[in-house]
């Protein structure tokens, strides 16, 4: 961005904060990958105000900016820090729940990898909502008029010219070998992850990132940052939604925490919701919308029953990590993803239900006990889980925690998955063709059986997708219509992760973008 921009935007920015209105035309709560789609959207229209709240701070720090330093915003001011209850099915162990508190959201904290989503996660959102504007041919549209690809053409798949640049990693030769390690094994390799590969049985590729020359490319910068020199667009930091504001049935606006007093702000048309899949179903439940009994069992006055509401919880569990004791040094520049899997725990299976992150580890970066040696690992991933978790308040106040009970490996078929992905990277790691690469698997090492269950217990890690709490659907455990409507309240609209139906396959960034720009598409034909 030049600097002439940056001291628009400063400026600018500002002026408006200093002048806050009493009411806007659209409010979107949360500036993350559809938060930050939904208002740029918008306020693309010089004759709509739109006001972007965000609970974190800037994102103007080499954490964020610098893609390397992704790890170091977990745990920091820039996090939620959320922790899930202890959980039996892990040994009893309370997983952390990392989420972005920052401008961008996750986009501004996470590994920074584009997955589109398989096919079929689009087809089921379409079925689910009964609108085939969410089945994956019009979303494979979307995806094109919104990427600016730079790998290879794929002019059937891929766009360029769009605000989101994706980059596909260069493979160093260890890469390169485990795509021909997978194609081995009856596996196919393809031209890039989002084309083809992503529409059937799955494949091996080369990763595709959103980074370009060493930075990190998040949402916010891409979509609205751009635009944060015109004056209909304020997007104000450090501003927690609390609770909506409600006229009956109607959503009038919200109320926010902010320069540490409570303020009130009006909405003329609607407010859109894109806090995440753990905050977005706190503030329903907060403002009276949720299960009757829950909220009644917190003195919270019931506005609408939606008990599907914190229900459905879904996320994705990863085995950190497999690792082999390479034969010679990794050069400093490697790429740190690699190549990525996308195959079957089983194969009776039509569609993937495993991801495999294929890193390299220079030793300086590496854990122990293997921190003497440079490393590959591959981190296999299951991501079509069975498991299925709930939230629940814990209190009437929005100060109060939120119980995250997130149930990993709850169901026994997700522990069978994560045993069989493991034993898939073994397996591509013992072909002749990584042979030569690895002299020595670290970890897990020999353990099989029961013995590896404990391991996995010990060790599953989340990886930070958490979704489905406020699903889209026809049911009554259904939040939203398919225009994102939550039912039963006038101007409200719910656009990030929390609606979707089942998890999508892969890292939700970048479907997140898709759900942002179908609310947008719908607030427009509706209000514009």
């Amino acid at each position: 961005m030049s600097e002439d921009l940056t001291s628009r935007v400063r400026a600018n920015q500002e002026k408006l904060r200093a002048e806050l209105k009493s009411r806007y035309d659209f409010i979107i709560c949360g500036s993350g990958s559809s938060g930050s789609v939904v208002a740029r959207r918008l306020a693309e229209n010089p004759d709509v105000s739109v006001l972007l709240l965000e609970a974190g701070g800037s994102d103007d720090t080499p954490s964020v900016t610098e893609a390397a330093q992704w790890r170091t915003n977990l745990g920091s001011e820039r996090d939620w820090n959320f922790q899930a209850q202890p959980n039996a099915y892990l040994n009893g162990r309370s997983m952390p729940m990392n989420m972005g508190k920052v401008l961008g959201g996750g986009s501004s904290i996470n590994a920074m990898y584009w997955v589109r989503g398989h096919k079929t996660d689009w087809d089921f959102f379409a079925s689910e909502a009964g609108d085939i504007a969410w089945n994956y041919a019009s979303v494979k549209s979307i995806y094109r008029r919104i990427e600016d690809w730079s790998g290879e053409p794929d002019t059937e798949h891929r766009g360029t010219g769009g605000p989101v640049f994706v980059w596909p990693a260069h493979l160093q030769p260890i890469g390169s070998a485990m795509c021909a390690s997978a194609r081995s094994m009856g596996i196919p390799t393809f031209e890039n992850l989002n084309g083809r590969m992503m529409e059937g049985e799955g494949g091996c590729s080369a990763s595709e990132f959103r980074i370009r020359d060493g930075r990190r490319l998040s949402i916010f910068r891409s979509y609205i940052f751009p635009y944060m020199d015109r004056s209909n667009l304020t997007v104000l930091t450090h501003a927690t939604v609390t609770r909506l504001l409600l006229e009956g049935k109607r959503t009038s606006g919200v109320e926010i925490a902010y320069n540490g007093k409570v303020h009130r702000i009006g909405a003329g048309s609607e407010v859109v919701l894109a806090l995440g899949a753990i905050n977005t179903p706190k503030v329903l439940m907060q403002s009276g919308i949720g299960d009757q009994s829950e909220l009644q069992r917190l003195g919270i006055p019931l506005v609408q029953h939606l008990p599907g509401v914190g229900q459905n919880f879904q996320d994705h569990f990863a085995f950190v990590s497999c690792v082999w004791e390479c034969q010679q040094p990794i050069e400093e520049s490697a790429n740190v993803g690699q190549a990525i899997l996308f195959w079957k725990s089983d194969p009776s299976l039509e569609t993937p239900d495993v991801q495999i992150f294929q890193g390299l580890n220079v030793r300086s970066e590496v854990a122990e006990p293997q921190a003497s040696v440079d490393s590959m690992t591959m981190v296999p991933t299951i991501v079509r889980p069975r498991s299925r978790g709930h939230l629940r308040l814990t209190g009437p106040n929005p100060l109060d925690p939120i119980e995250i009970h997130a149930n990993i490996i709850g169901d026994p078929a997700d522990l069978k998955a994560v045993t069989s992905a493991i034993k898939l990277c073994r397996d591509m790691a013992d072909s002749d063709i990584l042979h030569p690469f690895l002299k020595r698997e670290i970890t897990p090492g020999s353990l099989k059986g029961s013995a590896l269950e404990q391991v996995v217990r010990n060790s599953v890690s989340t990886i930070w997708h958490q979704s489905c709490t406020a699903k889209m659907g026809r049911d009554p455990m259904s939040v939203v219509d398919s225009h994102l409507k939550v039912y039963g309240i006038d101007s409200l609209r719910i656009a990030d992760g929390s609606i979707m139906p089942r998890i999508s396959t892969g890292n939700t960034m970048a479907p997140c973008v898709v759900i942002g720009e179908r609310c947008a598409e719908m607030l427009k034909a509706e209000h514009l």
